[in-house]
């Protein structure tokens, strides 16, 4: 079967964003039963921006992977593992880091994502922020994680396209090199994202506080649903709306609810005969329901056996990695 590897930074409890823009997909290509999956907690590329204060890292691993098993991973059916358990990660990316010229990190996109969120999307910070060489070698290391495991295909967005190219020319570039076809060029799993704001109408993010966390109380999610920007044309409630203007409610109830609900939500608001408290109380209600089960799966999780989890994923995961390194190893006549 073909390798599949993706992975996220362990900043805190996942939101519905994650979820829907990551987890869910994951899921179904678990589940497909067409891959080898190695999903990973990607704590190395944490410390791009957040190396500073690193005290709370061990504790948002486990709560990362208390959200992946929780939604539906399968430690059975997948490889869950943490970067920084599988040295060979970084002996790659050193060795990678050889043969690749710095222009190309440069130039790569991930680059100038990773100085925004550095400078906490401050577009007047982003011109003072000091360049790590962590940031530049980040794009190197993010090939290690693909091409230590052989990932042929790795599921993204069609906006992070470019993010994965560099992997890509890298790969070619050290095939060319030892004149070998031992690294399959990485190829983009394209997925289909619903598109779901914040609740304040901008890009869902944790320090922005307009999230919902997928491990949320009912009472959690119901304070911040009633937040959630609507259609700012429609003063009174007797003014009728219109579904299109409504910036985030509405494109919930596309995901989350079923066609004869959304119907309805549609023609009550553009009726008029349903205002838009009644609209985000029901959509709460809607979003409980469907988080209910992973909320509970999300309980039953201690800590030792999310320990005891990972161990196992990073015992599977390195056994490959070691199998990588030493064919490499043999290609490139290093010890």
């Amino acid at each position: 079967m073909t390798n599949l590897v993706s992975g996220m930074r362990p900043t805190g409890k996942l939101h519905l964003g994650h979820y829907l823009g990551v987890l869910r997909n994951w899921i179904d290509l678990q589940n497909s039963q067409k891959y080898n999956c190695f999903f990973f907690i990607a704590d190395w590329h944490s410390l791009t921006t957040k190396y500073e204060d690193t005290s709370e890292l061990k504790n948002n691993i486990l709560e990362i992977t208390r959200d992946f098993l929780a939604s539906g991973l399968n430690p059975e059916k997948s490889t869950i593992y943490i970067q920084s358990a599988i040295p060979e990660i970084a002996e790659l990316h050193l060795l990678l880091s050889m043969i690749t010229p710095n222009n190309w990190a440069e130039r790569d996109p991930t680059l100038k994502d990773l100085v925004k969120a550095a400078a906490g999307g401050d577009e007047a910070k982003e011109a003072n922020i000091s360049l790590t060489y962590g940031m530049l070698g980040y794009p190197i290391l993010q090939t290690a994680d693909i091409l230590t495991f052989k990932g042929a295909l790795v599921p993204v967005g069609k906006d992070q396209e470019a993010h994965l190219e560099m992997s890509r020319e890298i790969a070619r570039r050290f095939n060319y090199i030892f004149d070998c076809e031992f690294f399959a060029e990485p190829k983009p799993l394209f997925t289909d994202t619903p598109l779901v704001h914040g609740i304040d109408g901008r890009k869902m993010s944790k320090s922005w506080n307009n999230d919902i966390k997928i491990s949320a109380t009912e009472e959690e999610t119901m304070v911040q649903v009633k937040k959630m920007i609507t259609d700012t044309q429609r003063i009174k409630r007797s003014d009728p709306g219109d579904v299109e203007r409504c910036l985030v409610p509405f494109p919930y109830y596309k995901v989350f609810a079923n066609e004869e609900i959304i119907a309805q939500v549609k023609q009550e608001c553009e009726t008029a005969s349903r205002g838009c408290i009644d609209c985000k109380k029901q959509l709460a209600e809607i979003i409980n329901l469907y988080f209910k089960p992973i909320r509970e799966r999300r309980a039953n999780f201690s800590d030792e056996q999310i320990k005891d989890i990972l161990k196992n994923g990073n015992q599977k995961a390195r056994l490959v990695a070691q199998n990588t390194l030493k064919e490499l190893k043999n290609i490139m006549k290093l010890y």
